[in-house]
């Protein structure tokens, strides 16, 4: 309040007002909150009925959510500590009580009903899906490793919702974070088979695109240190300087960098390689301590990943294959290191170093070969697991870009509509594919293969393959009628042949309009069978291909179609015509028995035989039955 006075008049009052401060918002949290939440979700925990029951109804009950099924950034945040707070006090009871915490029953271990109902609530969305992440990492921290294994075992089962979108853009680094801390205090030696689990569990859980679990600059592990003894120890029969040689290559396999970044250095680990080699070798393996050695079923699971480097026992594990393997092995692998593709000049070995790496390769790979058991199937498997590993390796080196591919969601066709005929660039597929092939290949056009045709036998050798089987696949009788009429399509047809039609070459378009226009330049004669014989694109073919008996009845089909082209000539206007000559018929379907076939195909091929004179009416119909037999041989090209 201001004063102000005037001569004469009366004093002047200003009030000033200053601006008051909006009443601070009442804070969400406190711990009276938190105490009534725990208690809201401490009485659920004994219900014997699914989660997904009352899991909605506790949290509107215990939150009051400003919305019905949602919760907003800060009850999220009330809630999450409260759910943490209750976890802890329920691990401290599972302790006390000596009960296991994952163990479902009355008197304590009711920490998976807690994890279900928060799963739940987070898959649905009604809370948000960092939280159920934030309570497994709390609770492997609280867990001994042995409790630490149920608790993975629970993980693992839940993997699926876990792995969902929703919730793993939410929970991917904590999830992370658990199995790294938890992959710090597990022993590598002595749980071998549960840090297994965890890399099992994340390389499934994680894309394979996920550049968080990739070596990206390729930093090798020094701190995988080898120790091994320095002075010789007294009364030990072993040749010491070998066992130094042997366990100094460890050095260098754990820094393959350092070991062709200088020329001594190369020569350092060569010369020790080619010492351990020619040992190998001058020591082999029998099939006896190969088998002696070998691990049985039962003991596979129980092994170090690291051998034993006491000087004592350098007899007995030169006589391991194991051990042997193991050496090699990781030979190769440093060998792959060294030619891996994709290298600048500047980090490549010179071309005096690539011819030796080349020569040790070929010898570790013989010795892998001889070492028993199963030498062969073990080198294959190794080669077959480092040529994969260069696919990994391009795919670093260009900056791991994601390759996962959605699944295309298929449009229902509307019934009643007509499907689309496919549209191709140039016309066709096979043009297009060719059109295709050449612009992503530039050379492919100036490809000096590219020019050569094949012969007129080479180009219709599929085709007279196809007929042999057709022969061969049917029955007696059925060769005898696809001799006779030289290339029937009965076998073909048949399905007792062994081919599909759909898969006959005689069907393939594209092959015979090919071969009609290769034989039309260069096999003229073949070219004329069939457009003269009229017995289809078969007639293309080299008689050559062609089984024997085919062959003969195509030179006798030919000699007589000549005599008869012959008498024709000679024939003059005034003679008389002769009585049709009617062979014996054949019986298509089967029936009839072998002396009666004998009989028509004597009938058949003797030129000497006499017509035999029969009825007009008996004439008229064989010769029509013969016509639907010949009718339905011919083929069609298109």
């Amino acid at each position: 309040m201001a004063e102000a006075t005037t001569s004469g008049g009366p004093a002047l009052r200003i009030l000033l007002r200053q601006p008051t401060k909006d009443p601070s918002p009442i804070p969400v949290s406190s711990h009276a909150d938190r105490d009534r939440i725990i208690a809201v979700f401490t009485n659920v925990l004994t219900k014997d009925e699914p989660p997904e029951n009352f899991a909605l109804r506790t949290m509107q009950e215990a939150m009051k959510p400003q919305k019905q099924t949602v919760l907003v950034q800060d009850e999220n945040q009330l809630l999450e500590n409260a759910l943490r707070s209750l976890l802890q006090g329920l691990v401290s009871s599972a302790v006390q009580s000596g009960q296991r915490m994952m163990q479902c029953n009355p008197d304590g271990g009711q920490i998976p009903i807690l994890l279900d109902i928060v799963l739940y609530l987070c898959e649905r969305g009604h809370v948000e899906g960092g939280v159920i992440f934030q309570l497994l990492e709390d609770l492997t921290e609280m867990s001994t490793i042995k409790d630490c294994k149920e608790v993975f075992a629970y993980i693992e089962s839940k993997q699926d919702v876990l792995g969902k979108q929703e919730l793993f853009s939410r929970g991917k680094l904590v999830m992370l974070r658990t199995c790294n801390q938890l992959l710090r205090r597990l022993s590598k030696a002595n749980d071998v088979v549960f840090c297994g689990r965890i890399l099992m569990f994340l390389a499934h859980f994680f894309p394979l695109s996920e550049r968080s679990a990739l070596n990206i600059k390729g930093v090798f592990n020094t701190s995988n240190e080898t120790k091994y003894e320095k002075e010789a120890p007294d009364g030990v029969p072993i040749d010491f300087k070998f066992y130094k040689t042997l366990w100094n290559l460890q050095e260098h396999f754990s820094n393959p960098a350092q070991t062709t970044l200088t020329q001594p250095k190369w020569q350092k680990f060569a010369g020790n390689l080619a010492v351990v080699l020619d040992t190998f070798e001058a020591q082999p393996l029998t099939e006896d301590e190969g088998k002696a050695n070998n691990l049985e079923q039962e003991e596979e699971a129980a092994f170090s990943i690291k051998y034993l480097t006491s000087s004592n026992l350098m007899g007995l594990e030169l006589k391991d294959p194991s051990f042997r393997r193991h050496i090699l092995l990781q030979c190769l692998i440093l060998f792959d290191y060294l030619k891996a593709p994709g290298k600048s000049e500047k980090d490549s070995p010179p071309e005096s170093m690539k011819e030796e790496i080349k020569s040790c390769e070929e010898r570790v790979k013989r010795l892998l070969e001889i070492i028993p058991p199963k030498g062969k199937e073990f080198l294959q498997s190794v080669e077959h697991i480092l040529e994969r590993e260069k696919n990994w390796v391009w795919w670093k080196r260009d900056g791991c870009l994601p390759f996962e591919k959605q699944p295309s969601e298929k449009k229902p066709i509307q019934d009643g509509g007509r499907k689309r005929k496919p549209r191709w660039r140039l016309g066709n597929k096979e043009l297009a594919q060719l059109w295709k092939w050449a612009d992503q290949n530039p050379n492919a056009l100036t490809d000096s293969e590219r020019v050569t045709m094949p012969s007129i036998n080479e180009y219709w050798k599929p085709l007279a393959e196809d007929v042999s089987a057709s022969i061969h696949g049917c029955s007696t009788k059925d060769q005898y009628i696809y001799t006779k009429l030289y290339w029937t399509h009965i076998c073909q047809m048949d399905p007792t042949s062994g081919i599909e039609a759909e898969y006959h070459h005689k069907n393939n378009r594209v092959y015979c309009w090919k071969g009609l226009r290769f034989s039309a330049k260069q096999d003229l004669e073949s070219f004329c069978r069939y457009s003269e014989l009229g017995i289809g694109i078969e007639g293309v073919v080299p008689p050559e291909l062609l089984p024997s008996d085919v062959r003969t009845k195509l030179h006798a089909r030919n000699s007589e179609k000549n005599k008869r082209a012959k008498k024709e000539e000679t024939k003059g206007p005034t003679t008389q015509p002769e009585e049709p000559q009617v062979a014996t018929p054949i019986e298509a379907d089967g029936g009839g028995s072998a002396g009666e076939l004998e009989e028509g195909e004597a009938l058949m091929d003797s030129d000497t035989t006499e017509p035999q004179k029969q009825s007009p009416t008996e004439v008229e119909s064989r010769q029509e039955a013969e016509t639907d037999i010949e009718g339905n041989i011919k083929v069609e090209v298109v």
